[in-house]
């Protein structure tokens, strides 16, 4: 598949990788066909906005400024943006500042007459106040059904800087997918920032990832690697020269998919073509990929070897405490597949799962990116419904199943807790990963089951929103049969 970067807009989900938001059924089904239509649903309780996931990468880089051209309540959410990249910068020991942000504010009469002007005022009152390093210029619904000339502006004022001023066309509406901001954002990295590489570094290897932290960095210096990590709190120059690594692996191919790939076809940076390390078979995987492109086969499999040990008593253990009990999962899909295989390491069983959005594409066409056949072929099929962040549906379920344990991603674990449903939340850190993230998730898992009596407090004195009618509907009641698609 080809990653075109001619065009300020990038190429939607739905159309590059088929993606859909709306199924049940069981994951072999899903595996074994790649033209399902999308079912949409009669009735939808809320929704994500691509324009949010763009901010959660542009705004984190440290030398450039994003000019949002939209109205001030598209502004809403930078508050938190601010505390995540203080507080990143802090940990990392960065010097800590505020985000580089300005907002256009357009108002009715912008609606009518354009904002046009507006925008090229808001550029350059960012360059005069942060002297940054680049400019990115986020679209939002107001101002793309205006149709003001965003690409054409800034354009001209890219040539009058001398830095880059890039065109982010991310605006709501456009997609039905949120994952498609974090594509919006990588491709104008890709088109604007990374440069060809001025010299390959043998021991350089990309890190896609939520957080600027990644906690298998031990193996890395096992294996003589460096990490780049990339996008969150990474600087032009740093992006700029991520073309001079020779592999990129990611955390959540979600996040990372149009990267990686773009990377691979422009600038010759191999994508490492494995499972994501959940677990102990997609952990012996993915080393082995990384050993085979960086020619440290035998370093690997000492890893492997020592990994394995350290863990195995620790492992014997939660597997003692855990076998037979049940979770429920919901989460974005490929984190949401990757999951699978930490709990089934742990002896327990999946009684069903909600994901976000599934891809019958990928960027990268290798079925090694298939992490949702990794998960059947090594673990057996399971229940499956394709859910765009629809809490009724995901609260609906977890009362349906009953199960032990319910893990979730995005939508919060208030639902199970109001069910009585002890819970834990997948955050951006990727702590569940490799060998040991395996033992921390299992412990996690071990003592939210372990300590149930707030979670059955917190249900004896909560009231769902919704009634005994809907908890005790079919899941998927609202999703249209594929015949009416």
């Amino acid at each position: 598949m080809s990653i075109n970067l001619s065009q300020p807009a990038v190429e939607l989900r739905e159309s590059r990788l088929k993606t859909i938001t709306g199924y049940e059924g069981d994951a072999a089904e899903l595996l074994s066909r790649n033209d399902i239509p999308n079912r949409e649903r009669s009735f939808t309780q809320c929704g994500s906005c691509s324009a949010d996931q763009v901010m959660n990468l542009l705004t984190q880089i440290q030398d450039a400024a994003v000019v949002e051209h939209g109205p001030a309540g598209c502004a809403g959410d930078i508050p938190m943006r601010n505390g995540v990249f203080r507080t990143g910068n802090k940990r990392m020991g960065y010097n800590v500042h505020n985000v580089k942000y300005l907002n256009t504010n357009l108002d009715e009469k912008d609606t009518i007459y354009g904002g046009g002007a507006k925008l090229e005022k808001a550029i350059r009152e960012a360059k005069r106040r942060f002297n940054p390093k680049a400019i990115f210029v986020t679209t939002t619904c107001a101002s793309a059904i205006i149709g003001d000339d965003v690409p054409g502006i800034c354009n001209e004022l890219e040539e009058e800087f001398g830095i880059p001023v890039i065109a982010t066309l991310c605006e709501g509406f456009r997609t039905n997918i949120w994952a498609t901001g974090f594509d919006s954002a990588n491709h104008s990295i890709l088109r604007k920032i990374v440069k060809p590489a001025r010299q390959k570094q043998p021991d350089l290897i990309n890190v896609i990832s939520f957080e600027h932290k990644f906690l298998y960095e031990s193996v890395f210096r096992q294996l003589g690697l460096r990490a780049n990590h990339i996008v969150p709190l990474s600087t032009v120059e740093e992006l700029e020269r991520i073309s001079e690594a020779v592999a990129t692996v990611q955390y959540c191919e979600t996040l990372g998919s149009y990267l990686a790939a773009g990377l691979e076809e422009h600038f010759g940076v191999l994508e490492i073509k494995a499972p994501a390390p959940f677990g102990i078979k997609a952990s012996d995987e993915l080393l082995r990929e990384i050993g085979r492109i960086f020619h440290k086969e035998e370093e690997v499999e000492k890893v492997i070897i020592s990994e394995k040990e350290k863990i195995a008593e620790d492992l014997e253990r939660l597997r003692g405490r855990l076998t037979g009990k049940t979770a429920y999962i919901a989460a974005g899909g490929p984190l949401a597949y990757s999951i699978i295989a930490l709990v089934k390491d742990l002896g327990m069983e999946v009684v069903g799962t909600s994901v976000w959005h599934h891809d019958q594409r990928y960027d990268n066409d290798d079925e090694r990116l298939n992490f949702l056949r990794f998960g059947v072929e090594t673990y057996g099929n399971f229940k499956v419904g394709v859910c765009n962040k629809q809490a009724f549906e995901v609260t609906n379920a977890i009362n349906k199943y009953k199960p032990d344990i319910a893990i979730t991603r995005h939508l919060a674990t208030v639902w199970a807790a109001k069910l009585g449903v002890p819970s834990i939340f997948a955050g951006n850190e990727p702590t569940e990963m490799l060998y040991d993230g395996l033992i921390r998730f299992g412990q996690s898992i071990d003592d939210a089951i372990s300590n149930p009596a707030y979670i059955k407090n917190v249900a004896k004195h909560s009231k769902l929103p919704y009634t005994d009618w809907w908890l005790k509907q079919g899941t998927y009641s609202f999703l249209r049969s594929e015949q009416n698609v």
